[in-house]
Order: structure tokens, then sequence, then C-alpha cells
């Protein structure tokens, strides 16, 4: 699979953390539309389901479907969320290219979402690291590990850096291969962001990739994100029309805007390889399959800045 030249990859999450509490449920074949289309806009990497039982979350009944339909276009990343060695093994059968770990470093939170102690969680991430390494070379997936709740609980409150930290340790010992901060109930903020992904980059940046995933709860979202690209990140979560949110945030708000993080970046001078124009227009297949969902997002509405010019055009324009 080609890699882009990018300066930062951007990665859509609608179709699996967007998408995997809403009641309605989104028919397949939009799902697989809204895949196509985003892709035809240069979104690089779409997480696009979970492997979950259906009884847990029947949106994802059909998560073989969808990830074997990714699979066919041409240069998209496909990852799939599994909660543990059951959910790996079903993602291994369709052959997606990332297996992303569930996993919380609040030990209440890993109870309430995952019905595990955080030791329970690390056990069977290790069970899935095995069946990775049992494959021949050619065929072991990319696997991630992500970690909840990092900067706060909402059962708990405050989470110490230094457990971040630890169950980071934990995970990259097992054999993880990226590790994705996620901010799930929108307790972070800027100074706190800057100083985990320092501390994460330094201890275990030459080993794993290190990204991020934010929310939007409190409205820090995307100042989040200019704080971990301070430190040196250079992946991120997001999901179209801001879409999602953790049920253990009373009143929150989804995921951080996939229109309005583009924006940001290319307007930073940062390439993300992602055409804004065609990247809204996905937005229409989100309302018309769900007519009662809110869509979040202010580039939507406001549009470009005069003479604005995207990094993404200025780099093709330079080839």
């Amino acid at each position: 699979m080609a890699q882009r030249d990018i300066d930062v990859e951007c990665r859509e999450a609608g179709l699996r953390d967007g998408i995997q509490i809403v009641k309605t449920f989104f028919p397949t074949e939009e799902k697989i539309r809204w895949i196509r289309d985003e892709a035809a806009a240069g979104m690089p990497n779409i997480q696009v389901c979970s492997f979950v039982p259906p009884k847990l979350l029947p949106q994802f009944s059909d998560a073989a479907e969808v990830a074997a339909a990714s699979l066919k276009i041409e240069e998209l990343w496909v990852s799939a969320l599994v909660p543990n060695l059951r959910g790996a093994e079903d993602a291994l059968r369709v052959g997606v290219h990332e297996i992303d770990f569930m996993n919380s470093v609040s030990e209440s939170h890993s109870m309430s979402n995952g019905r595990r102690s955080t030791a329970e969680s690390l056990a069977e991430f290790k069970r899935v690291v095995a069946l990775r390494d049992s494959l021949p070379k050619d065929r072991r997936f990319k696997l991630a590990s992500g970690f909840a709740t990092s900067f706060g609980c909402s059962i708990e409150g405050n989470v110490p850096h230094k457990a971040v930290m630890a169950a980071i340790e934990k995970f990259v010992a097992a054999g993880t291969q990226e590790v994705v901060i996620a901010d799930t109930v929108g307790y972070g903020n800027p100074r706190d962001v800057k100083e985990l992904f320092t501390q994460v980059i330094k201890a275990f940046g030459d080993d794993v990739l290190v990204a991020a995933h934010f929310h939007d709860t409190r409205g820090l979202g995307l100042a989040n994100v200019y704080a971990a690209l301070e430190a040196g990140c250079r992946r991120f979560d997001a999901s179209l029309a801001g879409l999602g949110g953790c049920p253990y945030a009373p009143n929150a708000t989804g995921n951080i805007v996939m229109e309005d993080l583009v924006f940001l970046l290319e307007g930073a001078g940062l390439c993300t390889g992602i055409n804004l124009d065609k990247l809204v227009q996905v937005r229409d297949i989100i309302s018309k399959n769900l007519p009662d969902e809110p869509l979040h997002g202010t580039f939507a509405k406001a549009g470009y800045t005069k003479g604005f010019r995207p990094a993404s055009t200025i780099s093709m324009a330079a080839e």
C-alpha cells in the first residue's frame, strides 16, 4: 500500500466511536458509501467498526461486511476496535490492517466500560499479542492500544500522569506497536496535554507510534490538539461532524470535528492530504441516515477565511 506524503495523519473514528451509541441503525451500504467517499476525499486511515457481540452493540452487527468492503478501497488503511481475543480473531478473519485494543487507565472506567479490571485487560491484550505473533510475518496485523480516560474519569475524577505512564509501559513491554492517548470524557487541558504527550513521546516514541484521541466535551478539543502537536504528536483521531461521545460523560458532546481538525492543521501549514471541500460533502450521508443526530462543526458553517490556502494544495502544486 502506497504511503502518502503527509505531515500529520488524521484517522476517521466516526464509523466506530461516532455511531456506537446511536440507536438508529446506520444501513450497511451507507456506511460503506461513507467510507468510500471519505477515502476519495483523501482520508488515509479509517477505523471502520468494532468487532463486538451484536447483542451489546447492534450497530456493529455488520462489522465483517463493512470491514471487507473497506479493504477493497485502494490506499486506505483499515483499522477496527476489539475488546478481547474473540474480537481480534473475528477481525483477523476479515484481514484488517490494524487491530485497536480497548483499554482504560481508570480502574472504575475499565470495570464500567469493559467489565474487567485493568490487570485483566492487560492479560487479555497479551492473548491478542500471542495471536499476532503466531502468524507468519507477512500476515501479521498492526496492533495498537488505546488508553481511555488518560486525563480524567467521570467516576474517579483526575487521572495522574504517572498512572498513564505506568499503563503504557506495561502495554509497550507486552508488544503494542502504537499508543493512542485518549481524553475520553473531556478532562484534558492544553497544559496537561502538552506535559503528558511530551513525557510519553520521550519515554516511548522511539519504540511505538504515539497518537491522540480527543473529545470536545468542554470545548478544548482543538486547543488540546495543538498542545499535542507542540509535543511532537503527528496522528490524530476525529469524527466527521463531531459524532460520538462517551456514555459515562453526562451531557457530553462527541469527538473533535474532523473538518475543523483538518482546517486547523492545513492552516498551520501541515499537509494532511485531505480535500476539505470533498470532506464536508460527506456530511450529507450522515444527515440523510441519522436525521435526528446533531451535526457539529464550525468550518462546515463558516467556510474558508479569505485567501486561505490549504497546505495540501500548496504541497501538490509544488510537486
